[in-house]
């Protein structure tokens, strides 16, 4: 990354700006000098040993704005050392893969002390993300400058900083051109060919590759459901009966594509060197907040929350509130049919041309007001996630997605539901269950990255105009650079774009019986998703945290769970059809049973499915076996090593026994 502004002209001229932290305009300057030894502070001494930087000196802010950024770094050495403290894996010399570690650097692959490229940028602001995080507060009462803004020991500084408003955020920086050679290779033009994920990956990380690369292996998936979709669709559109060869592919379909995907997975993540990551012992995250005290396991100091407290608050508040949010949901579905009821029936009282085009006028409303309830209830969830005060990071997602999931199953499905079972009308859920998935899709391509694109290109052309008028003799391309990521929007996550995709899934597998042309409107959806999820990243969000990763996590349960659900669903359309009834037009019992056992045969072969493809292939089971036992051996050599020396020592305290006897 170039680096021009004097600001940095100084005696560490290995400084390379990471990560931006933006304060408030007002923020004291003892507060500014507080946090600054913070950070530079060495780590025995409590402080996180990083480089600390303004962004401007003082006759820039002159000149310029008075911005309050700063710009944190580190020294090369700094950065491997937080390498080992955070466990990240590399290739080592023999092709095997293993945990970093200072000691043992000559042993890996690419590694040289006069070359700075042997981690990866987000590698390096993934570090400095965890040092800033794990800044704790010891002997201070508050934050200097701020009596309001208390502090105990074991808080996390940078926690309070953000809640109190004296830090507006932190992001870490792009490198353009870093950052042009990914998008050349990724979606500026407009071919059909794979996504180069290694490449993604070593810019964004693990996480954002993963998501990718689910994204594109699921849209692939489907192409064979939409080509055998298509015939069924345009020929046997009312015979049910015959899709039961349809709908049992798909059964078999949705557990394959799965358990294939899982083994990919553990290809790359080995590749990448995630999964032989460490995290038995996960850090607390940032908002958790308790008394200081020693943790039993690992004997950290850290802080503590009695369990029994979070519980309450799950039960007593969490869980009482989602069920009231989905009775709302189910409320707002009734109005919906008493909309579709009165367009029915004016469509059939008068018979035109705009009454038949208003009979997907509620569908289309419908299909919006899910989309706005599933965005506030997404806020709220995040709220009373965080409130819990969970400990560790992966338990506070696993709650937030649970939550989510359930609203937004109800929220999207149920309406279906209700159609399918109880109206019988397969007719009406044809018609919603295309109203919904198309205008879903539709929404999203919009507000997700169509929308926010273009309000930062106009962002964009202001800023630029702005600095020219500003900068006079000075060459502010970092400066540029800066305030223009500052003001762009912060990606949350993965999780919108996870959940957009299962319940795509759950639109395809759950009905796919009834409308086969699911599959083939989620193709097309995908291949142009990939592209503006792409432009989303690179062009309109800051860019985020690396965040290692060794799956797609919660989301593989949660798509397994929806696959099960699409067994029993698409065994009783096939049951409820006119043809399969007629087979049986004395005893609705035989039916029943029939289906039933069916629906059992079924699940029992997508059980038997995901239990004859393993997880991870052979030869990824044979190197992770290789890694254990040799770790194994080396912790054995290590306790031969201290129970020779403690030998020693005795004999030695033995002789000197007899000598001085």
């Amino acid at each position: 990354m170039k680096v021009t502004l004097s600001a940095l002209d100084t005696c560490e001229s290995s400084f390379t700006p990471l990560v931006v932290i933006e304060l408030a305009q007002d923020v004291k300057d003892e507060t500014k000098e507080w946090l600054k030894n913070r950070i530079i502070t060495k780590k025995k001494d409590g402080g996180a040993q990083l480089l600390f930087r303004p962004l401007l000196n003082k006759y820039e802010k002159e000149t310029l704005e008075n911005q309050n950024l700063y710009l944190v770094g580190a020294s090369n050495i700094r950065l491997l050392l937080g390498a080992e403290a955070v466990g990240l894996v590399k290739e080592c010399s023999d092709s095997t893969m293993r945990a970093f570690t200072y000691g043992t650097r000559k042993n890996f692959k690419g590694f040289d002390d006069n070359n700075d490229d042997f981690l990866t940028m987000a590698e390096c602001q993934f570090i400095i993300k965890h040092e800033l995080e794990n800044l704790r507060a010891r002997d201070e009462k508050m934050i200097p400058g701020y009596p309001q803004a208390k502090l105990y020991p074991g808080k996390s500084l940078l926690r309070r900083l953000l809640t109190s408003g004296i830090v507006i955020q932190v992001f870490p920086l792009h490198d353009n051109e870093a950052l042009k050679k990914l998008e050349d290779t990724w979606y500026t033009r407009f071919t059909l060919k794979l996504q180069p994920l290694d490449n993604i990956r070593g810019y964004f990380g693990e996480t954002i590759a993963l998501y990718f690369g689910f994204l594109e292996y699921f849209t692939f998936a489907l192409i064979p459901m939409a080509i055998i979709g298509l015939p069924y669709y345009l020929f046997v559109w009312e015979d049910y009966d015959k899709y039961v060869i349809f709908a049992s592919f798909n059964l078999i379909w949705s557990t394959v594509i799965l358990e294939v995907w899982k083994r990919g997975c553990a290809n790359m993540t080995y590749r990448w060197g995630t999964l032989v990551m460490k995290r038995q012992f996960e850090e607390p995250r940032p908002g958790f907040h308790g008394v200081l005290g020693i943790n039993s396991v690992t004997g950290r100091e850290e802080p503590l929350y009695p369990s029994y407290k979070r519980q309450l608050r799950i039960y007593l508040v969490s869980l009482p509130f989602v069920c009231l949010c989905l009775y709302f949901s189910l409320y707002v579905m009734m109005i919906y049919f008493d909309m579709e009821t009165w367009a029915l029936g004016l469509h059939e009282s008068s018979g035109s041309e705009w009454t038949s085009v208003l009979l997907y006028v509620p569908s289309i409303i419908y299909a919006i007001v899910i989309e706005i309830l599933n965005r506030l209830y997404r806020y709220a969830a995040e709220f009373l996630t965080s409130w819990e005060n969970h400990r560790l990071e992966s338990a506070y997602q696993n709650h937030l997605i649970l939550k989510v999931l359930v609203f937004n199953f109800l929220n999207c499905f149920a309406s279906l539901f209700y159609i399918a079972f109880v109206l019988k009308d397969m007719k009406l859920l044809r018609q919603s269950l295309a109203t919904l998935l198309i205008t879903s899709q539709i929404l999203n391509q919009v507000v997700e990255s169509l929308l926010p694109y273009w309000l930062q290109r106009k962002h964009h052309m202001q800023v630029k105009r702005k600095v020219q008028a500003l900068k006079a003799d000075i060459d502010a391309t970092l400066y540029e650079q800066v305030v223009l990521e500052k003001e762009m929007g912060t990606y949350l996550g993965t999780f919108d774009d996870y959940l957009e995709l299962f319940l795509q899934f759950g639109y395809v597998s759950l009905f796919s019986c009834v409308y086969p042309l699911a599959a083939a409107f989620a193709v097309i959806n995908n291949f142009t998703e990939v592209n503006s999820d792409a432009l989303k990243m690179c062009r309109v969000f800051k860019r985020p945290f690396s965040e290692p990763s060794a799956s797609i996590g919660v989301w593989q349960l949660a798509f397994e769970t929806m696959s099960v659900i699409s067994v029993v669903t698409n065994c009783a359309l096939i049951g409820m059809s006119p043809q399969v009834n007629a087979l049986f037009p004395e005893s609705k019992t035989d039916l029943i049973l029939i289906v039933v056992a069916a629906e059992h045969a079924l699940l029992a072969l997508k059980f038997i499915l995901a239990f004859a493809i393993p997880d991870k292939p052979r030869h990824i089971q044979m190197k992770l076996a290789r890694l254990e036992f040799e770790s194994l051996e080396a912790l054995k050599q290590q306790q031969m090593k201290l129970t020779a020396e403690k030998l020693k020592d005795e004999s030695r305290e033995e002789g000197g026994e007899k000598m001085a006897g």
